[in-house]
C-alpha cells in the first residue's frame, strides 16, 4: 500500500507565494509521473502541473511562468512552488502520483490541501 501526505497550503495575499509538498511512502519500486491538480468550489478538478521521470515538466496555461513543479527522488516527494498567486488560484490542491510497486502500476491521490488567496 502507498500513502501520500500533502502539506504547505494556507492563506496568502494576492502576489504572495506558497510551496506545497507531497511525500509518498509505502510499497514503492519506482515513481513515474508526479502531478498536481486543483479543484475550486463548484468547479471540476483540473490539471495544474506534471513532472515525469527524467524531469520533463508540463503546466496548465493558467499557471505557466508562476508555478514550478519539482521532485526529490531520494525522498519520493514532489513540490509545487507557487509565486505571484492570484485569487483565482484558490482551490484544494491534490497531488497525483503514478507508482510502480514492482508488480503493477497504480495512480494514487493525496488528501488535498487548501490554498486560499485573499486580501
Amino acid at each position: 500500500q502507498v500513502q501520500l501526505v500533502e502539506s504547505g497550503g494556507g492563506l496568502v495575499q494576492p502576489g504572495g507565494s506558497l510551496r506545497l509538498s507531497c511525500a509518498a511512502s509505502g510499497s514503492i519500486f519506482s515513481i513515474n509521473a508526479m502531478a498536481w491538480y486543483r479543484q475550486a468550489p463548484g468547479k471540476q478538478r483540473e490539471f495544474v502541473a506534471v513532472i515525469i521521470s527524467g524531469d520533463s515538466t508540463n503546466y496548465a496555461d493558467s499557471v505557466k511562468g508562476r508555478f514550478t513543479i519539482s521532485r526529490d527522488n531520494a525522498k519520493n516527494t514532489v513540490y509545487l512552488q507557487m509565486n505571484s498567486l492570484k485569487p483565482e488560484d484558490t482551490a484544494v490542491y491534490y497531488c497525483n502520483v503514478d507508482i510502480y510497486s514492482g508488480k503493477y502500476n497504480e495512480v494514487y491521490w493525496g488528501q488535498g490541501t487548501q490554498v486560499t488567496v485573499s486580501s
